[in-house]
């Protein structure tokens, strides 16, 4: 991994006060009492926190791998920053003035916030896609690499893009037929009010579907499959089929195909109005056959095979 004082630093900046806020967010959900919509009120920008400092992070490290286009990146990852702020300081500032951030149109100035939100979220979403381009088109020089880093952003957009989904209004709130006068206009549950019964930690429905949860798991394939291939990498010493780059690329091929397995998965759950800890028949069946395709690829992608060597360049591409 290239030295950390090379990566992007308006994302690395952002990330650092991102990092701030959780612990900011954090100590309030301790010290505020405060519920609304059914959750402690400074749950939703601790999580937001949290998952920024992931996000930007990935992001700053991966612009560091561009070799065309350095400077339209660069750009890219400032315009993905600078929304992010915004995004955060209109959910933190309704927060302290105990009013909900999503989808709240009980006036004109929420009304406002939200579409400005709205609007973050799609230059946040745009300026990622950029990024994607700019590293379908790098020179990665390990081919594991390579694909674990296009492959988790490309499934990262398309996880942010179920965010799109929750700001249309509900089957519920078509049927009522007051959009124009309603104070709230979408929803993260599908085929429940939100607000009810959820989790702990995650705060997702357990009573009907969940938007946040395809939403969650793509956006976070930009950590997760690149993660994956460092930990082979670092298992590598005590496992010689992993010193192979063929196998790493096979694996990181079969993770990647699983992942978006696992993500369409869970959006077509949700999409049922099914909570993630009660899937149906169907959804177990669908998982049952993710879980042994995998398996399948994972051993096909582990058999011996004839001229097998050992190349520094994956280890060199993420650990140093």
């Amino acid at each position: 991994m290239p030295q950390w004082r090379t990566w992007h630093r308006p994302l690395v900046f952002f990330a650092a006060a991102m990092a701030v806020m959780t612990v900011v967010s954090g100590v309030d959900l301790l010290a505020d009492a405060r519920v609304l919509a059914g959750s402690a009120i400074w749950f939703k920008p601790f999580k937001f926190a949290v998952s920024f400092v992931v996000y930007a992070l990935a992001l700053a490290w991966m612009l560091t791998l561009l070799t065309r286009g350095r400077r339209v990146g660069w750009w890219a990852g400032t315009v993905v920053a600078l929304a992010g702020f915004v995004e955060m300081a209109i959910i933190t500032g309704q927060v302290v003035r105990g009013k909900r951030s999503h989808f709240n149109n009980a006036t004109p100035f929420d009304a406002s916030l939200f579409a400005a939100m709205g609007a973050t979220v799609v230059i946040l979403w745009a300026g990622t896609l950029v990024i994607a381009i700019l590293l379908l088109r790098a020179r990665v020089a390990d081919r594991a690499s390579a694909w674990a880093i296009r492959s988790g952003v490309l499934l990262a957009l398309v996880g942010a893009g179920f965010g799109f989904l929750m700001t249309q209004p509900s089957k519920e709130q078509r049927a009522a037929g007051n959009l124009d006068t309603a104070d709230v206009i979408g929803a993260h549950a599908v085929g429940v009010p939100d607000g009810g019964p959820s989790m702990p930690l995650t705060g997702w429905s357990t009573t009907g579907g969940d938007l946040r949860i395809p939403h969650f798991v793509g956006m976070h394939a930009l950590q997760l499959l690149p993660l994956f291939l460092l930990a082979l990498v670092t298992l590598a010493p005590r496992f010689p089929r992993l010193r192979d780059p063929r196998v790493l690329l096979r694996l990181v091929r079969v993770a990647s195909g699983s992942y978006a397995a696992v993500t369409a998965l869970v959006a077509w759950q949700a999409l049922r109005g099914q909570p993630l800890n009660h899937p149906d028949g169907a959804t177990l069946t669908a998982a049952a056959l993710v879980v042994a395709a995998t398996a399948a690829g994972a051993y096909g992608a582990l058999r011996p095979r004839s001229g097998a060597h050992t190349s520094p360049t994956v280890e060199k591409e993420l650990v140093s």
